[in-house]
């Protein structure tokens, strides 16, 4: 019944963030006389606030239209390479030259944690000069028609080794936070069965690998709640005006209020510098909160199966450190992996996985030489700096294109 209320709540709510959205206008506009009384600006900022806090935020666009190759400018095509139920392999198609050598093919995948892949849109236009990009495209699971059936984190394993099979064995797989550990499983079981199309490398960055190692409070929360409240309080159905009525789901709606009751402070903060912003009118800081909170409010439900299955075997039960995790029979053993080079990245101030949970990789997967493994911590760096921001496009990304290009 939970969805239903909050979809009862956005239906109540829709008059008023239009209406806000009007006000913001009539009080900004050239051509509104109410935009030349004495109190304008701060009527059109209030309504804007207002409006931003109570609209819908849809899936953002990628928006990475062309990038810089070899120091030209060459256009970009969003390709869906492989439509699956609950995800599409999306390919960023670079229109270069035929006669030009090919850069390592990359498989980027996203996490299936409450935001869209497009949160990794700082991560592929980084990648994007230098490499032939695809990304793992997860569906919205309430656009899931139930006749798809459930998607347990078992198949998001399998998902993972079909992509990696279309791409072929020249591929180099980097994830990022939460499928580093169906990607360990996926490499893993490919590796025990001596398959052709194990990639040539794999970069884990901020994963729940090991969550026993530097907790964090997302890891406690896990481990402090019994499975059956997971089950009993944060799964529901949706409601019948999407496609997927009546699959099971972790909403979107829950974990976005969780997102933003881990930092509340400072996203208070960071609303009043926006309102603050406008009233100066300082539309460069307004445009990036503005881009920013597009992403970050974007959020989307999650099938209940692979949420409940994430809860047990990563963090409740830690299957793959512990080296107890089956998938249809097959034992998950990373020290099967002996020709797949390592990079694993962590953040100095990650505190979504912490520190050792995806070094952690390392002493899972023993018979890669240690000539074949690397680890870096990137200082003064968050979680979300690791695939973000300055830093990641300065320091660490560099870095994987040198690791990438040395075993490619």
């Amino acid at each position: 019944m939970l969805y239903d209320f909050h979809e009862l709540q956005r239906t109540f709510l829709n008059p008023f963030t239009a209406f806000s959205d009007t006000g913001s206008k009539l009080f900004s506009h050239p051509y509104s006389p109410l935009a030349y009384t004495p109190v304008s600006r701060q009527m059109a900022a209030t309504y804007d606030l207002l409006h931003r806090l109570g609209k819908d935020y849809e899936k953002p666009a990628w928006g990475l239209d062309s990038t810089e190759v070899d120091g030209k400018s060459v256009n970009v095509h969003t390709v869906t390479e492989l439509a699956k139920p609950f995800c599409n392999l999306v390919h960023f198609k670079r229109s270069v030259p035929a006669a030009r050598a090919a850069d390592p093919t990359v498989l980027l995948v996203a996490p299936l944690s409450g935001h869209h892949a497009t949160l990794l849109r700082d991560t592929v236009r980084a990648l994007l000069p230098n490499h032939n990009v695809y990304v793992t495209d997860w569906v919205d699971a309430r656009q899931v028609p139930l006749r798809h059936g459930p998607f347990h984190l078992n198949d998001y394993v399998r998902y993972v080794q079909e992509f990696i099979r279309l791409l072929g064995p020249q591929v180099h797989v980097i994830s990022v936070c939460q499928p580093t550990v169906p990607v360990l499983a996926a490499i893993s079981l490919m590796a025990a069965q001596n398959d052709p199309c194990l990639p040539r490398s794999m970069t884990m960055m901020g994963g729940p690998i090991d969550t026993r190692e530097s907790p964090t409070e997302v890891n406690k929360l896990a481990i402090t709640k019994p499975f059956s409240w997971f089950e009993n309080t944060l799964i529901h159905r949706v409601p019948v005006r999407y496609p997927g009525e009546g699959r099971s789901v972790y909403p979107g709606f829950l974990q976005h209020a969780g997102f933003v009751a881990m930092n509340p402070d400072r996203h208070l903060q960071s609303h009043y510098d926006y309102y603050l912003d406008l009233l100066k009118g300082d539309d460069g800081d307004a445009e990036a909160h503005r881009r920013f909170y597009d992403e970050y409010n974007a959020v989307l439900d999650m099938p209940a199966e692979f949420y409940l299955d994430t809860i047990r075997v990563v963090f409740q039960e830690h299957l793959l450190p512990t080296g107890r995790w089956e998938i249809d029979g097959e034992l998950v053993d990373p020290s099967a992996i002996t020709n797949v080079v390592l990079f694993t990245i962590e953040g100095e101030l990650d505190d979504i996985s912490g520190q050792g949970q995806t070094k952690a990789a390392h002493k899972l997967c023993t018979s890669i030489p240690p000539a074949k493994r690397q680890h870096l911590t990137a200082l003064n760096c968050g979680h979300y700096g690791i695939f973000s921001g300055r830093r990641w496009r300065e320091n660490i990304c560099p870095r994987i294109g040198d690791f990438i290009r040395q075993h490619d």
